[in-house]
């Protein structure tokens, strides 16, 4: 049996982008108050905050070291605390992380992305 293909990292961190570009927009022009009562925008948020920090986990650690501007283990961690501790999750902690670490970490990711794009990374 032959093994499954690996998926290249780079794909993981196009994906973040992605994933941080839909929690930019899902929450623009909300105030925190909007946001919680917001439902689907609420819901879709945390979604795309666990697929940001999933995603991280398949980014090799080479590449982490490279970039190590960004919170690699903070990411997992969110990741994990939104997984396993749904029932309490503090609505002010989520809107910190979205208005003062995602905007940064879009920029910083984009960053990762094009150093991959002109080959500064393998």
């Amino acid at each position: 049996m032959s093994e499954p293909m690996q998926r290249e990292w780079r794909f993981y961190i196009s994906d973040m982008i992605g994933f941080a570009e839909k929690i930019v927009a899902y929450t623009d022009g909300m105030d925190q108050e909007q946001f919680v009562a917001s439902g689907l925008n609420y819901d879709a948020t945390l979604h795309n905050l666990i697929l940001v920090g999933e995603a991280a986990t398949h980014v090799p650690e080479h590449v982490r070291d490279f970039a190590d501007d960004i919170a690699w283990r903070q990411l997992i961690g969110t990741r994990n605390r939104l997984i396993h501790g749904y029932l309490g999750i503090k609505n002010e902690v989520v809107w910190d992380i979205i208005q003062n670490e995602i905007p940064p970490l879009l920029e910083q990711l984009r960053a990762l992305k094009t150093a991959a794009d002109e080959h500064r990374i393998a």
